[in-house]
């Protein structure tokens, strides 16, 4: 391994690095190279990551890199590159972390041949001149995270699950691309790329339509009379699940793990487009009025070819084997005043549903970044981080077995009506079995931005991940800022960026400033917890039971220099009554205001 990121080395890529023989990591990023990539790199055939972002390199991408065929993970972003994206790149079999390019000069059409990359979990090309249609990425079924913006693309969206799932963040900068027209942007065998050929194809439909209505009108409307005396009330009901498509035909199973006073039918009914909330990897959010006056949330799983876990002696074999078995065993096993309560779960044939507390403020994430001028106050982003951190020190050292979370982010935290901190969505939650801790994940864990380090070449998850993202986590509270976020400079990320501001005041979210300097305090003491967090290395970073510690220390130590200071001036003011003696109390006073805690950093 050569790391040699994050200096100020300046001058070309030394060519000579291509002869360290068995070379499997090499980071130059965020220094300030220039010139070309070397070609001789393509010699580094053991190589399985190549990271060279936040650098001033010019030129093309090599060829020769499609010669490294071990690499899992290449990241170019934030150079000069130009030229096109050579065909050769898409020749790595191994590449199934991510590619990002994103932030160069780079033109041309995405090559054919990246449909070859059918392993690649993360593709970052933003920020450049790229034009044609995506069409070629729609065979990248492995993808879990895409941002294509600011190009030149043009035409419609492939029809897959992901292109559903993209944020508008992801597609906007691409006059050309069809993004906000509904079902009429994604591409289907009936629907070409053309928006002519749409409309034509769209009024020959209505043509036949016409047709067929006019010839069976006549019949379909005695049989709709005698259906609507038949029947009544079941017209209602019947158009309802259609629109959920034919899921109410199926028997539901359903295990509660509280007491519920509403039924199956009522959590059904109500799954339509007009209660969604939210949409992730896992499955789409509903919110749902019940007849009693209830409100839960309700998450509906994006479907799995796994069985169902119909047993227990299944779901002890299985092993958590998709994000429907992994939530149960998790959410079912799990009490405490952090952790979002878990209502029950109810299956059928087509469909599995997951039942919540519904939480009226949304998530962390969108108190911080999606309410516009909504500032949370600094008491209220404590009570929050710590609850965030309370709440995952039981998942790590109280449960048995411990759980990693393994997606811990600012949306996955949800806030409750007096602002409480509950740790939610465990699509992604492992159990860490007896000689099962730290193993190799075959799934991408995590999102884009709150992924620690290792796992990009060791592909190992343990709980000092979990550790790592929430460390993520607590800089963006304190900075306002996204792990990614678009004002920070070079496109550092943010752990980056406050690295190298060092624990200052001028890192702090700027609706802060102004606070008393007790809390300036405060939040400076939260920055340095969550450095530690954030450490390159997990064995630095500590336990969450300690981070928990730390975060209430720091809020112990202000309230019991608080108290001093009260003695303080009760002392003062009995000096002024009783002049015997009092000058000794006021020094004792003095002595322990002076020997204020410090946390290690």
């Amino acid at each position: 391994m050569v790391d040699i990121s994050n200096n100020t080395l300046s001058g070309g890529l030394p060519a000579s690095l291509s002869s360290i023989v068995g070379l499997q990591i090499l980071d130059a990023s965020l220094n300030q190279f220039t010139g070309p990539i070397p070609e001789s790199f393509g010699r580094l055939v053991s190589m399985n990551k190549l990271v060279l972002g936040g650098n001033s390199f010019t030129g093309s991408i090599p060829k020769s890199l499609g010669e490294c065929s071990s690499l899992q993970l290449l990241d170019l972003s934030n150079n000069q590159l130009s030229g096109t994206i050579p065909d050769e790149l898409c020749r790595i079999e191994g590449l199934d972390i991510a590619l990002n390019l994103s932030r160069n000069e780079l033109t041309g059409e995405i090559p054919d041949k990246i449909s070859a990359l059918n392993k690649l979990s993360i593709l970052d090309l933003s920020y450049n001149k790229l034009e044609g249609s995506l069409t070629q990425l729609g065979s990248l079924e492995n993808l879990v995270t895409l941002n294509v913006s600011n190009n030149n693309f043009t035409g419609f969206l492939p029809d897959n699950k992901l292109f559903r799932q993209l944020s508008a963040g992801d597609l906007d900068g691409n006059q050309g691309l069809c993004t906000h027209g509904g079902d009429v942007c994604f591409e289907n065998h009936t629907l070409s790329a053309s928006i002519d050929e749409v409309k034509r194809i769209h009024k020959l439909k209505l043509v036949i339509a016409l047709l067929i209505t006019m010839t069976v009108a006549m019949v379909l409307g005695m049989v709709g009379i005698i259906r609507a005396k038949r029947f009544g009330g079941r017209k209602g009901r019947e158009d309802e699940d259609s629109e959920l498509g034919g899921e109410m035909s199926w028997p539901w199973q359903f295990t509660p793990f509280q007491k519920l006073n509403f039924s199956v039918e009522q959590v059904v009914r109500s799954l339509i487009d007009a209660n969604v909330i939210g949409k992730g990897c896992s499955g789409v959010v509903y919110r749902v009025n019940m007849d009693n006056g209830d409100v839960i949330a309700v998450k509906k799983l994006w479907p799995n070819t796994n069985s169902m876990v119909t047993t227990k002696e299944e779901a002890n074999s299985n092993k958590v084997r998709d994000s429907f078995s992994a939530e149960i065993r998790t959410l079912g096993s799990i009490r405490h005043k952090n952790i979002v309560r878990f209502l029950g779960c109810c299956w059928n044939k087509s469909t599995k549903l997951l039942m919540y507390d519904y939480m009226e403020n949304g998530s962390l994430g969108g108190l911080l970044h999606e309410r516009n001028g909504f500032s949370l106050e600094w008491d209220l982003r404590y009570q929050i981080i710590l609850g965030a951190a309370q709440g995952l020190a039981y998942l790590h050292h109280d449960c048995v077995p411990p759980i990693v979370h393994r997606d811990i982010k600012a949306n996955n935290i949800l806030i409750g009506l007096d602002f409480e901190a509950y740790i939610a969505d465990f699509g992604l939650a492992k159990l860490v079995e007896d000689g099962d801790f730290g193993r190799s994940s075959t799934t991408v864990a995590g999102s884009y931005g709150y992924i620690a380090p290792e796992y990009g070449y060791m592909m190992k998850i343990t709980e000092k991940s979990d550790v790592y993202s929430y460390g993520v986590v607590v800089l963006e509270v304190l900075t306002g800022k996204q792990p990614i976020d678009p004002t920070i400079p070079d496109g550092l990320h943010v752990v980056d960026w406050v690295r190298r501001r060092k624990v200052s005041l001028g890192v702090l979210d700027p609706s802060l400033h102004g606070r008393p300097e007790s809390e300036i305090e405060e939040m400076l003491q939260a920055l340095g917890v969550a450095l530690l967090c954030v450490s390159p290395t997990p064995d630095e970073r500590p336990t969450m039971k300690d981070v928990a510690a730390m975060l209430k220390e720091i809020r112990t130590e202000r309230e019991e220099y608080a108290k001093v200071d009260v003695l303080l001036k009760g002392s003062s003011t009995s000096v002024n009554d009783n002049n015997n003696g009092g000058s000794s109390n006021n020094g004792s006073f003095s002595s322990s205001s002076s020997s204020k805690v410090r946390l290690p950093f």
